[in-house]
């Protein structure tokens, strides 16, 4: 989606550094994080919410994003959260997943 800022990102529109990167998604850092470490496993294809994603094999990569990300990080223990809507705090409408860990801020 040409407004998606999440699509802006992942064509390179900000020059954004991915932390972590694969054929089905890209990682990067919360610009407003909410822990010491706060990234975001973002899908390259445009989804809105977890609600409209229907593809197996997207899915399931995007978890196995987590756990490559997270080993290659060094990171052990960490939350990861999925807001899906705006009444669960969804902000961008582009399907993304929340990895956060150290302390909360």
């Amino acid at each position: 989606m040409s407004d998606c800022i999440f699509c802006k990102i992942i064509n390179g529109d900000f020059g954004t550094e991915f932390v972590y990167e694969n054929e089905y998604a890209v990682v990067f850092k919360d610009i407003n994080p909410k822990a010491d470490i706060h990234l975001l496993v973002v899908p390259k294809k445009h989804v809105e919410s977890l609600n409209e994603l229907d593809d197996e094999v997207l899915l399931s990569k995007l978890m196995l994003t987590v756990k490559d990300v997270t080993k290659k990080e060094g990171i052990k223990s960490y939350r990861t959260v999925i807001n899906t809507g705006k009444e669960a705090g969804q902000e961008v409408f582009h399907l993304h997943i929340h990895i956060l860990a150290g302390k909360m801020k």
